[in-house]
């Protein structure tokens, strides 16, 4: 099939146009480089409690800048809650500006109605990380109880306990917010001192 001299110009000129490059929705304010790490958030998806938890490395010892959970009543619609996550996720990235994010690993779930519905939950949160231009990595919740507590089978009470006595907290956390601090303190430790396991990109 020919094309007109006419089509042939239009073709070359869209050729000619330099592609846009896919940018992040979000201006970054922190610097670039090494730097960027010295602010990590950690996430621990779920549909109706999402854990984060925001930490700056500092010289002493690693601070907590805000932590807590994305809460969604029982009687919410999914994609009511997807909203939510992605809205919130949105308003910790432009208030701490992390430059990493680290979130849990997949376990496996029996029931399959539910490894759905958590796959929705992380696939907001990641979409939300990406577009903001993060990197991301992911750890498995073993590999953290045991760098956080030192036995990869921790109760959740007792990595809590953990996360409030390292990063100083009046109180311990949440347990889903604690999970996330959690994460984002294990990836600090392989930053800063030894490597339990190198984290997965994603």
């Amino acid at each position: 099939m020919g094309i007109t001299p006419l089509q042939f110009k239009q073709m070359q000129e869209r050729l000619g146009k330099p592609r846009r490059a896919v940018t992040p929705v979000f201006e970054r304010t922190a610097p670039a480089g090494a730097n960027a790490h010295q602010v990590i958030l950690g996430l621990d998806p779920s549909l109706r409690g999402t854990g984060y938890g925001v930490v700056r490395l500092v010289k002493t010892s690693p601070q907590a800048l805000a932590h807590g959970t994305i809460s969604c009543p029982a009687n919410w619609e999914r994609s009511r809650c997807l909203v939510k996550i992605v809205q919130s996720l949105r308003e910790v990235l432009q208030q701490h500006q992390p430059g990493v994010c680290v979130v849990e690993g997949l376990f496996y779930a029996q029931n399959l109605q539910t490894a759905l519905v958590m796959g929705e939950a992380r696939g907001a949160a990641l979409a939300v990380i990406a577009e903001a231009g993060l990197e991301i990595y992911e750890l498995a919740p073993r590999k953290v109880k045991q760098a956080i507590v030192g036995f990869g089978g921790a109760q959740k009470l007792a990595v809590a306990k953990m996360v409030q006595r390292m990063l100083r907290l009046p109180k311990p956390p949440a347990p889903d917010a604690a999970d996330a601090l959690a994460l984002a303190l294990t990836h600090a430790q392989e930053q800063r001192r030894y490597s339990f396991q190198a984290a997965k990109r994603i």
